[in-house]
């Protein structure tokens, strides 16, 4: 793929432009940096088709509070969490505000640059060191929302979603299916749809909390 603009939010003067160094070293173009939150929106909007790299704690606005108000204002960019907080709490938040990735800090470089292209891929990321503590939370009995989110989902739609919360994308879903990418792309848009989230990481999360898979 080609170059990705991204967005570098952290109140940390030489994280930041550290950060932004070394994705400008493997291709990524760095369109903006802020150090405020609120002020990542805007940019955000100028910017487009991109990634933004969002820090959760932050002075004033928080990032998570950001990330959401995100959706609206830029809907065209992708919010890739990059914290220290590894906490259940903030991870589900983050997720549930549009966040399509979660990142920690002291994650390798080539992880935070995989993270920022499958974002730009429109797929999601979320370090290891996380992933497991939110799949066990998801799975707790307690989480599991009444809501029956299978009604009117179609028996195909439940196989790509399955296969969705493995962490497939859409050629893998195609080949283990025998559908092309085309019509999984549908079946994944209408999943989205129904359960009323807005990309693939939020609807893996809605189907583990509600016990469709």
């Amino acid at each position: 793929m080609g170059d990705v603009k991204v967005i570098v939010v952290d109140d940390h003067e030489l994280y930041r432009r550290g950060l932004s160094g070394l994705l400008a070293e493997r291709g990524i173009e760095v369109f903006g940096e802020a150090a405020m939150a609120a002020d990542a929106i805007p940019l955000a909007a100028r910017m487009g088709p991109g990634v933004v790299l969002m820090d959760l704690n932050m002075p004033g606005m928080s990032g998570i509070e950001a990330t959401q108000r995100l959706t609206t204002a830029a809907p065209l960019a992708r919010v890739v969490v990059l914290t220290m907080m590894t906490d259940d709490e903030y991870v589900m938040n983050a997720l549930l505000a549009g966040a399509c990735g979660y990142l920690v800090k002291d994650a390798p470089i080539d992880q935070i640059t995989e993270g920022v292209r499958a974002a730009a891929r429109g797929e999601s990321l979320i370090s290891p060191r996380v992933a497991s503590r939110l799949v066990t939370r998801l799975r707790e009995p307690a989480h599991i929302e009444p809501i029956h989110w299978s009604e009117g989902m179609t028996p195909r739609e439940l196989e790509v979603l399955a296969l969705l919360c493995r962490g497939l994308d859409n050629a893998a879903i195609g080949e283990a299916l025998y559908l092309s990418q085309h019509t999984v792309k549908n079946h994944v848009s209408s999943i989205l749809i129904k359960l009323q989230v807005e990309n693939r990481l939020q609807a893996a999360v809605r189907a583990v909390r509600t016990g469709l898979v």
